[in-house]
């Protein structure tokens, strides 16, 4: 048995320990928010929050994160930034297909956890792993300095 704390709840899984962390999620726990994409964390589809870092969930074996805290989609609005940020997603209008958003908002909101006032660069630097096929990464960058901006101003 392997014990996993995610979106505040403990639970076990009795799972091979190199099952990736993904499809823990979506197959064994029903939490389809996290989405697969390529497998290879290329694209940052997958991405979820371990002890508040963006991880990507496809390549992460869940023996690796027994007793860590992870957060996923369906719980990041319970959160002052992650709930901040899919507003802004909504103002800006950045969803499209909208496939790769739970990756980009969880990546945005380690982002703004770790540096609340993130600069271009640094917005860029953190959100690079995140692939968009809509190409809606304009918007994508003007939503988090949104957010950072409420939270206390961007650079």
């Amino acid at each position: 048995m392997i014990r996993l704390e995610i979106n505040g709840k403990r639970q076990s899984v009795d799972l091979p320990g190199e099952m990736p962390l993904l499809w823990t999620l979506r197959d064994e726990l029903g939490l389809t928010g996290t989405k697969f994409g390529c497998g290879m964390a290329l694209c940052g589809a997958c991405t979820v929050l371990i002890d508040g870092q963006a991880v990507r969930s496809c390549i992460t074996p869940i023996s690796a994160v027994e007793n860590k805290k992870i957060v996923t989609i369906e719980a990041i609005g319970t959160d002052s930034i992650g709930k901040a940020l899919q507003e802004a997603w909504v103002d800006m209008g950045v969803p499209q297909c909208g496939y790769c958003q739970s990756g980009q908002i969880m990546s945005a909101a380690a982002l703004i956890k770790s540096t609340p006032k993130p600069t271009d660069a640094q917005i860029d630097e953190a959100m690079s792993g995140n692939i968009c096929r809509c190409g809606t990464y304009t918007r994508i960058r003007a939503a988090i300095k949104q957010v950072a901006a409420k939270q206390g101003g961007t650079r």
